[in-house]
């Protein structure tokens, strides 16, 4: 049998090195696990040898013929990530006996930010000192209650995401370590969309200095960024669950994922799992009757999101793959600082400015606009077409085309700013880019009663004007499964702080078994119900581990 895979290797090992341009990634699993060891430590000594001789600099360890190299070598979940411009040596590598997989690396939809408000902070509040209000979805999944055993002493959580800014107030002292896969330094874990500073800030803000309170606020936090503005690679995601499983931390949060998912990477969830890592991945924002992966999984952990009144909220995914749900509405945490939006908005209409409720929109620049308003009607070309609107502020209603165009119509008539009014009760935040550009004027909206009454006065010849800041922040409220996710992760990790001993399984059937049951669910649009941290920390307290027999 070694003369056999020594054979194999000395065939997939003996072709020239070099590697030209316009390479592609793929995942390599050999078929056996003997055989991948071999050519791990070949590959080690090939390095070492590399570097004794002051060749460091040469791309190490390439392999299979002269357009195809070897990226990394994922040990601990057995896998290859190469790179390679010659289809039919990737043709012939699938056709070797000693391989089991060759996969094209596949990109995942980017984590998208659904923005719904942003939480001001005063840069200079006085005293007394201004204390940020506990996220509703810390005190849902009762996690103040469990806080009396562990607050997630010893447990470490890795993220796998967009990133983070790693020096937020709320996060610093979290962070152990982080790591970038998706290329370029592998240390710049920096986080140019703001998705996993929010997902990270829900499981393990420290709450210091009077700020935001995680669900398991002592415990340690990784980063893995696997994710940017142009996607997620599956090679990525694979280098990122393999570190989780070489790093042997107590739970990975992948707020990730789309409707497919590659062997390659399923291949690493199962090794990561089996090394005793817990997993929990958002079930997608969809809203509709089939779980996204990587959260249909079988194995892993998925969740979906309630809002505030423990309604199911309207894009969270569902099937029979769904496991819990988690706060996914309206949750606020912390975003790379700066980059989060506030608001706050005067009206008068005829009886003296008044602060009303209002949101930014995403994309408005940070600005103070104060002046008349007009009503612009629904913002289309038509309702604007002989308005003059140099200097002043319009007033437009929701509806019928996007934000974005209704604020380019006003600009182009001269409007300095704009205030929509929303046509249902509540507010909603909407965006005024899809790139993440800004707008050359900024917009907030206000309830529907108010610009309702704004408009009745100018068209009975009365006058109405405002005062608006939009403000940078540090601090935002996003909803999503992605959101809801990181709630389930906490807990998970005030479980495993509370019982290290625990295994994946048992972690996950202790938050479905203690989860409080959510509404009729016929089509397990709840699964087993909302986290329960509290009563999850009791049971895994009093729970044996399970003894697995080696085969």
């Amino acid at each position: 049998m070694i003369a056999r895979n020594a054979t194999i290797l000395g065939v997939v090992l003996g072709f020239a090195l070099s590697l030209t341009a316009h390479a592609e990634k793929y995942l390599v699993q050999f078929k056996s696990p003997q055989t991948f060891e071999m050519m791990a430590q070949s590959m080690k000594a090939q390095a070492f040898n590399s570097q004794q001789l002051g060749m460091a600099e040469v791309a190490p360890m390439r392999l299979f013929n002269s357009n195809t190299s070897v990226n990394e070598v994922l040990e601990h979940v057995q896998l290859l990530i190469i790179e390679s411009s010659d289809a039919a040596a990737i043709e012939s590598l699938r056709q070797h006996p000693a391989i089991a997989l060759v996969e094209k690396e596949i990109m995942h939809p980017a984590p998208k930010v659904m923005a719904t408000f942003s939480v001001a902070k005063p840069k200079k509040p006085k005293k007394p000192k201004l204390k940020m209000d506990r996220p509703w979805g810390i005190d849902s999944v009762k996690a103040p209650g469990a806080w009396t055993t562990t607050k997630g002493d010893t447990a470490r959580v890795m993220v796998l995401d967009t990133g983070l800014d790693s020096d937020h107030p709320a996060l610093k002292g979290q962070l152990e370590a982080g790591k970038n896969f998706t290329g370029g330094s592998s240390t710049d874990i920096s986080d140019e969309i703001g998705h996993g500073t929010h997902v990270a800030g829900t499981i393990l803000a420290a709450g210091v200095r009077d700020g935001l309170t995680g669900v398991a606020p002592k415990a340690k936090l990784l980063m893995g960024k696997v994710c940017t503005s142009l996607g997620c690679p599956s090679t990525a995601i694979a280098a990122g669950i393999n570190w989780a499983a070489g790093q042997k931390v107590d739970v990975v949060n992948m707020s990730l994922g789309g409707m497919m998912i590659s062997a390659g990477e399923r291949a690493a969830i199962a090794a990561c799992e089996a090394a005793g890592v817990f997993i929990t991945a958002a079930s997608g924002n969809d809203g509709t009757g089939k779980v996204s992966f990587p959260a249909a999984v079988e194995t892993l952990t998925a969740v979906g999101a309630i809002d505030v009144t423990n309604a199911k909220a309207v894009f969270s995914q569902w099937g029979p793959e769904l496991d819990v749900m988690g706060p996914g509405v309206d949750v606020i945490s912390s975003v790379p600082r700066g980059t989060g939006r506030g608001a706050t908005v005067r009206l008068d209409t005829g009886k003296g400015l008044t602060v009303v409720k209002a949101l930014p929109f995403v994309g408005s620049p940070v600005r103070i606009v104060e002046g008349d308003l007009v009503f612009a009607g629904l913002g289309k070309p038509a309702d604007v077409a002989t308005l003059n609107l140099t200097g002043k502020v319009a007033l437009i209603s929701r509806g019928e085309i996007p934000f974005k165009e209704k604020v380019a119509n006003v600009l182009a008539k001269g409007a300095i700013g704009a205030v929509i009014y929303n046509n249902a009760p509540g507010l909603l935040q909407g965006t005024l880019s899809e790139d993440g550009t800004e707008a050359a004027i900024p917009a907030v909206m206000i309830e529907q009663t108010l610009g309702e009454e704004a408009k009745a006065t100018l068209a009975g010849g009365g006058s109405a004007s405002t005062s608006f800041a939009v403000e940078a922040t540090d601090y935002a409220s996003f909803q999503g499964t992605s959101m809801a996710t990181p709630h389930v992760a906490g807990v998970a990790a005030l479980i495993r702080a509370a019982n290290k001993r625990l295994t994946p399984l048992q972690v996950r059937e202790i938050l479905k078994s203690t989860a409080t049951a959510l509404g009729p669910n016929p089509n397990n649009e709840f699964g087993s119900g909302l986290v329960n941290a509290d009563a999850a920390v009791q049971k895994a307290l009093v729970s044996a581990p399970v003894f697995q027999l080696a085969n």
